[in-house]
């Protein structure tokens, strides 16, 4: 029988009440003792958008990895973009950063703790990334946590089904527009059946393990704990939660876990780096906390293409001063190309010199093949279209947005060239802002990493909005 979208107001305060005491402090102070760095392998940058302070590299060598962690930072984040590979390839790459993590981590003595951060709407290259990421870092896990929890984007697990808000009503994730996807679609919001079907049948959703949210309110951090310590032999292990103070009893509990020995993965979205870092809250940052240039305009650079994308790009373009340049995606994949991004660089640059903000922005028809290499493909064509007109336009934008994983990811690395930048916090609830490293093209540039499946449909126009000069 098919799982039926639920009130969100009524089914959250339906539940037991949370946990009463604030975790957060205790948490901090257990993960300096442990001396443990926790590194995020982030398969597109959207992942830093619950964290601030904190370091994103877009390399991993040893050396540089060995750099970081000679620093003890509670927390890096690798940009991998792994999303936007193939899957062979993406082991391939999780094999290598493991390895040399393992290398940097006997190099400088810092032990290490690693999360495969990856969407809150279940896309990704699971389970390849996980099992290829614990063969190169040469180590046996208990067990692998699978924790999509992630409240700025309205995502919720709750009795092992995952559910994604819209407006005040919790849909089935498998309902949704991202479970469509061509790339990594699925048939299941019962998190134990996901498991099943993404592993091949690997492991069947009966041998799955789950914290539950009765663990985490009623039975609190020893529960956790306890339960944790039940997980052996790589389990996996799904968690629910609901909110961050759920989110604070299981890290508790998983930190008592592994200080008695247990070893774990985390395949997790990104309000479980927040905890697991020990990191505290932080305000939304305005325009006057990035001290942004006096006069210039901005840029947003649109290649996503889920629904929600398409709603805040008209929201955007609706607003006063806008200047749109349109890429037409079927002439970037045929002999209109070199035409197209030469016009297109053109127009950003004419807007930016005259001060105006510029949306550059994909075609919205979405050009797709039924199989699944063959979509990455083409969605590669489409992105390294925009990465060269980031890359030859003149003009330095007065701040950047990149709206879409792919996108805002290949923008940072080859549009940009952002070899290590820092994540100052969010503008808007899940939306990182990242100041760009000495090495990059545009030092010190503010740029905003916006995800494709996150804010209401004004998002857009709301940064806009914020950065607009009075």
């Amino acid at each position: 029988m098919q799982i039926q979208p639920i009130p969100k107001t009524a089914t959250l305060s339906s539940l037991p009440s949370e946990w009463p005491d604030d975790l957060r402090a205790t948490i901090r102070g257990q993960v300096e003792a442990s001396g443990r760095t926790i590194v995020a392998l982030d398969d597109d940058p959207t992942g830093t958008q619950t964290v601030h302070d904190v370091p994103v590299l877009t390399g991993w060598d040893v050396d540089v990895l060995a750099a970081e962690l000679a620093a003890k930072p509670a927390c890096f984040y690798i940009l991998t973009n792994s999303r936007a590979l193939p899957a062979p390839e993406a082991a391939e790459l999780g094999r290598t950063i493991g390895r040399n993590l393992a290398a940097a981590s006997a190099q400088t003595g810092r032990d290490v703790a690693v999360v495969s951060r990856s969407d809150s709407t279940l896309r990704g290259h699971y389970p390849a990334e996980t099992d290829a990421l614990a063969e190169g870092l040469g180590q046996a896990v208990d067990g692998t946590l699978i924790v999509p929890f992630f409240l700025e984007g309205g995502r919720y697990t709750i009795d092992n089904i995952h559910w994604v808000a819209e407006g005040d009503t919790l849909v089935p994730a498998s309902q949704t527009p991202y479970a469509a996807d061509k790339a990594f679609g699925y048939a299941n919001s019962k998190m134990t059946a996901w498991v099943e079907e993404k592993t091949g049948g690997r492991v069947r959703a009966g041998d799955v393990a789950a914290v539950t949210l009765d663990d985490l309110r009623v039975g609190g951090p020893d529960a956790v704990r306890a339960r944790l310590q039940g997980v052996s032999g790589g389990q996996v292990c799904v968690v629910n939660c609901a909110s961050y103070r759920d989110m604070e009893v299981f890290v508790l509990g998983l930190l008592a876990a592994e200080a008695a020995g247990k070893r774990f993965l985390y395949r997790t979205a990104a309000s479980f780096v927040q905890v697991r870092a020990g990191l505290p809250a932080r305000p939304l940052l305005t325009a006057d906390d990035l001290e942004l240039p006096p006069s210039g305009g901005g840029l947003f650079v649109v290649g996503s293409y889920v629904p929600k994308t398409t709603a805040q790009l008209h929201a955007l373009l609706a607003q006063p001063g806008i200047v749109p340049v349109e890429i037409d995606v079927v002439a970037l994949l045929d002999d209109r190309r070199a035409d197209t991004l030469a016009a297109a660089i053109r127009a950003v640059d004419a807007g930016l010199a005259a001060d105006q903000t510029v949306a550059l922005f994909t075609s919205r028809q979405l050009v797709t093949v039924d199989d699944h290499a063959g979509s990455l493909s083409i969605g590669r064509r489409v992105s390294d279209g925009l990465i060269e007109i980031v890359q030859k336009i003149s003009q330095r934008p007065r701040y950047l947005v990149a709206k879409g994983g792919i996108t805002s990811s290949d923008t940072a690395t080859g549009g940009l060239g952002v070899v290590r930048a820092t994540v100052a916090g969010q503008i808007l609830p899940g939306i990182p802002v990242w100041r760009t490293g000495a090495e990059s093209r545009h030092p010190g540039l503010v740029y905003i990493v916006f995800p494709g499946n996150v804010g209401g449909d004004d998002a857009l126009a709301e940064v806009e909005r914020k950065f607009r000069v009075a």
